[in-house]
């Protein structure tokens, strides 16, 4: 899952993300308004987590557009305020969901992965297929009843992969879902992380190679 984190002040957000991170989902962070509307307008994000209280570009204004162009991201909105007034008029300006700050860090993550479920397309709490079984919220992997160990990057890939239902999905779709903006294009990593994962997941197989598409589970 891609998470787009903006908020201005830097130390949160960075504690933010870096969380976020460890918990497997991609992460990007910007501190403006303006950035975030960039952002959004050349990444296609599952969750944006944005500040109400932007400096310049309010956070109002940026849920306000984000809503108007149909977008597909969720919008949490973080905020100081506590009253049911303030809640309300950001709902209709289309945000999905409300966390008023200071907020535990668990509750966050809850959030994100609740909205995170409403998108492309809705997926269940835990992915089951082949024998598999992922929970996101425990970060639990089991096949055939058996728990298997991955790493954060195998763990997002093969959230990926089980929540395609059986359809491919592009080395470069899983380079931009679990991975940030600032990894190389160019990379080998995807095909490394496969690797990795065919291992741990053991025989028989599940983890196809779609010649000039990308991976399945089959």
């Amino acid at each position: 899952m891609r998470v787009l984190v903006v908020e201005d002040e830097e130390m949160l957000a960075d504690a933010i993300a870096e969380g976020l991170r460890q918990e497997a989902f991609a992460v990007d962070v910007v501190h403006d308004g303006e950035a975030a509307l960039e952002r959004l307008s050349v990444n296609e994000y599952d969750v944006m987590v944005l500040d109400r209280d932007l400096p310049g570009l309010h956070g109002d204004e940026v849920c306000r557009r984000t809503a108007a162009d149909a977008a597909d991201v969720r919008i949490l909105m973080l905020t100081v305020s506590t009253t049911v007034a303030e809640r309300v008029a950001g709902l209709r300006l289309g945000a999905d969901d409300y966390l008023v700050k200071p907020f535990a860090f668990a509750e966050l993550v809850a959030r994100i992965r609740a909205l995170g479920r409403r998108v492309r397309p809705p997926a269940p709490p835990v992915l089951e297929r082949a024998g598999i079984r992922l929970d996101p919220h425990l970060r639990e992997t089991r096949r055939d009843g058996r728990a298997v160990p991955l790493s954060r990057k195998e763990f997002a890939v093969l959230e990926e992969l089980l929540r395609a239902q059986g359809g491919p999905v592009s080395a470069e779709s899983l380079l931009e879902r679990v991975w940030d903006e600032n990894i190389d294009p160019f990379t080998t990593i995807v095909r490394v992380t496969i690797r990795g994962l065919r291992r741990k997941l053991g025989e028989p197989g599940v983890v196809e190679t779609v010649t000039g598409v990308g991976y399945r589970i089959r």
